[in-house]
């Protein structure tokens, strides 16, 4: 049975919202690194992690969408996007579990990862979704199947 679907353009609010989350939380991690007492080659790990994470939130969401939208996406590059966004998770993991921080430490720097990925993944989805709309309040998609 198909049903016709319509889309909204997110509000000023959301899009702001998602903004402010995803800074938040990176300025969070960011700070938290600066005053951290660790060797200045920890931190960069740390940094890296968390560009690396940033990057394939972004770029999984897309090959996402884009897949969802019948727009052609290799197979190789579909994987490698998901294998980047677990690789990424699973270097913060592991270097958190091996860190000498404290267990509040670790926590906030695993929240914060998290937060900053959750939230670029959404403002990826609003930018787009504010790209494809242009002007119109909504857009009226084709059948989609229930």
């Amino acid at each position: 049975m198909a049903v016709q679907q319509q889309l909204h353009k997110p509000t000023g609010a959301f899009v702001g919202a998602y903004w402010a989350v995803l800074f938040i939380g990176t300025l969070a991690y960011l700070i938290g690194l600066w005053n951290a007492d660790m060797q200045l080659n920890e931190k960069g790990y740390y940094l890296t992690v968390l560009l690396y994470g940033l990057f394939s939130a972004v770029s999984l969401q897309k090959t996402v969408r884009d897949r969802m939208e019948g727009i052609r996406v290799t197979g190789i590059y579909y994987g490698l996007c998901w294998t980047s966004f677990g690789l990424a998770v699973l270097l913060l993991s592991i270097g958190l579990w091996n860190a000498t921080l404290e267990l509040s430490e670790k926590g906030f720097y695993a929240m914060s990862f998290v937060l900053s990925l959750f939230s670029a993944i959404a403002v990826q989805k609003n930018v787009r979704d504010l790209a494809s709309m242009g002007d119109d309040d909504e857009v009226v998609l084709a059948d989609v199947e229930a």
